[in-house]
């Protein structure tokens, strides 16, 4: 590599990895994700509200009777007409039960002091709906009738496995590998958008001093903005890079130190193929979930191609954000033209979610091939584990399409960086692609 390009690189890299801000972001990151897996079940855990005092005016006669107090609201007796106790706080809610309720499906009134919950009406529909739904069942006068519906009653899980005839057939969980490529697609696109952004605003605040003038009288344009492409790229792969040893430590270390002996048990017995299934104390789909992140190969097969993925759209976007930063001379004015970037960047992501729900569907393959989408979406598809010819003709045409782009965004660049006092229009950025 050419030196001066290489000075650049350092300059661009060391400038923004020894920062303090992406030291801390770096540590945090991984510690954050963790967090946000567990704050939904600890919100679940410590959400519940006080329990409500709830007056049942039954006048059908047959339902409140059967009723009883739950941890979401206590069922209390009617010491005065309900309005006085709504009146005088003495309960917080009042059902009003119509006759109608067990044989014509009457809606069921619910007066409260202040404003309802979620939580309450659930709970309170749950409960009436079951007694109402007994109440009818024993109009039938069935003996042990609840004994034959629950007898037939079944519940079964689905083993999903990927075929293979040269080996044992693969365990896959389609909950977890819809929840990787979320995952993986939104840090794509967080990567793609706040590294490229990067690039854009140095070369706006470089242009602004007049720096760039200086620089340019002994380094080519062209090896200016492949230094700050390269520069800046490098401290997004650094990033991943100690993501995904953390995040491989976790799975190799962690999180079989924190698994029950008898899970661990069953998933062994489970990728063995000797497990009974209809023997397991825990779900099929978590053990499968648990199973996948515990293998450490494939956790570092995901971010391998991470890294190949973010490595490609970086350039490419990159090179459309450098061109951007060089003919305008402040943000504000890069404002409109980012459109041209962030549109088919929102577009990936957007194809992105229809490709976790399907990854096989021929709009998913087609726009996992398409280089301005593909990141997105083909990280979106990829924990399915996708046919390699698909992966492999991904890369071959995002990478093609970044030395394009990053050839016409050079000949933008070398115009733009003299350019000052004017917004370029569309019409005049495409003039500068074909000077010579």
């Amino acid at each position: 590599m050419n030196s001066k390009v290489g000075i650049i690189i350092g300059r661009e890299y060391m400038e923004r990895v020894t920062k303090k801000s992406f030291i801390i972001t770096t540590i945090l990151m991984p510690l954050l994700m963790l967090a946000l897996m567990f704050t939904p079940i600890l919100i679940a855990e410590f959400s519940e509200g006080d329990s409500r005092k709830l007056v049942v005016i039954d006048e059908s006669g047959v339902i409140a009777p059967q009723m009883q107090s739950t941890s979401i609201y206590e069922i209390v007796p009617a010491d005065s007409s309900w309005q006085q106790m709504l009146e005088t706080e003495a309960a917080d809610a009042v059902v009003i039960i119509p006759p109608a309720a067990i044989e014509g499906n009457a809606p069921v009134e619910l007066l409260t002091n202040g404003a309802s919950s979620m939580n309450l009406e659930t709970a309170l529909t749950s409960q009436i709906n079951s007694i109402i739904e007994q109440t009818r069942l024993k109009a039938y006068n069935i003996d042990n009738l609840d004994t034959i519906i629950s007898s037939i009653h079944s519940d079964i899980s689905l083993i999903s496995r990927q075929y293979n005839a040269d080996s044992d057939n693969k365990e896959s969980s389609t909950m977890l590998s819809y929840a990787l490529g979320m995952v993986l697609t939104m840090l794509l696109y967080m990567c793609l958008l706040l590294y490229g952004q990067m690039v854009m605003t140095s070369i706006i605040e470089e242009k602004t001093n007049r720096v760039l003038e200086l620089v340019v009288s002994s380094v080519k344009p062209m090896q200016i903005m492949l230094g700050k492409i390269c520069g800046i790229g490098l401290v997004a792969v650094t990033q991943i890079l100690i993501w995904t040893a953390l995040i491989a430590a976790m799975s190799a270390f962690l999180l079989p130190a924190l698994l029950p002996a008898d899970m661990t048990s069953e998933i062994a017995a489970m990728n063995s193929g000797s497990a009974d299934m209809s023997a397991m104390s825990t779900d099929v789909g978590v053990l499968q979930a648990v199973s996948m992140l515990s293998d450490v190969g494939y956790i570092l097969r995901l971010f391998g191609l991470l890294l190949l993925f973010l490595v490609g759209g970086f350039m490419l976007y990159a090179a459309i954000y450098a061109a951007i930063g060089s003919s305008v001379d402040n943000i504000q004015d890069a404002g409109q033209l980012q459109s041209v970037v962030i549109f088919p960047v929102i577009i990936g992501i957007i194809f992105g979610m229809t490709a976790a729900a399907d990854p096989t569907s021929s709009l998913s393959v087609v726009m996992s091939i398409v280089p301005f989408t593909s990141p997105m979406v083909m990280m979106a598809r990829i924990p399915y584990d996708i046919p390699g010819w698909q992966i492999i003709a991904s890369l071959v045409v995002l990478y093609a399409s970044f030395f394009v782009m990053v050839w016409l965004a050079g000949k933008i660049y070398r115009v733009g960086i003299f350019m000052y006092g004017k917004k370029p229009s569309f019409k005049e950025l495409v003039r500068w692609m074909r000077y010579k």
